[in-house]
């Protein structure tokens, strides 16, 4: 399972509680989109999870900057996850993106609203917020990979929800990627 979250805005912590914290912790990888924005609530995320890759993100302190980098490709449970906190050219910036990295899925952060967008040949998705949602539902997304059962057929269906902190969901994900 990949557990996937984005803009903590903490100066002092993750963050985390309830269905979040869980799947922090239980996570087979977990990707954070940025904007930890100190280094108090990176290394809270570091102490969490066992596999742990992280971009930064605009509000993130330079020390943070400094450690992270500003977009990076995650192969985790057979799926490629292209990672980013934004892009320039909206949806069309982010599927050009994950396009130019050969990813199943794009993640970003940065709006705060939770969001999933198939396209053609990439999965879009942000988590939201599980921290500060301004004015959106807080958020966060956990993925899994299931191979499709034909022999023939290469491609990987990708499962997964959207959900707040306390585990109510806000969205479904069901794609595949032939």
């Amino acid at each position: 399972m990949i557990a996937i979250f984005s803009d903590t805005h903490s100066t002092s912590g993750h963050e985390l509680t309830g269905d979040a914290l869980d799947a922090a912790r239980k996570a087979d990888a977990v990707v954070h989109a940025g904007d930890f924005t100190s280094d108090a609530a990176l290394e809270a995320f570091q102490s969490e999870c066992d596999h742990l890759f992280p971009v930064h993100g605009n509000a993130d302190d330079p020390s943070v900057k400094d450690r992270l980098p500003t977009a990076r490709v995650v192969e985790a449970d057979g799926i490629r996850i292209a990672l980013t906190h934004r892009r320039e050219g909206g949806q069309t910036g982010l599927a050009m993106f994950g396009r130019s990295h050969d990813a199943d899925v794009v993640v970003s952060g940065h709006t705060h609203r939770p969001t999933v967008i198939e396209t053609d040949d990439v999965l879009l998705l942000n988590p939201g917020s599980h921290a500060d949602p301004r004015g959106n539902r807080p958020g966060f997304a956990v993925l899994e990979s299931r191979v499709a059962d034909d022999a023939n057929d290469s491609a990987t269906q990708i499962e997964g929800e959207i959900r707040t902190p306390e585990g109510t969901r806000l969205a479904s994900i069901d794609y595949s990627n032939e």
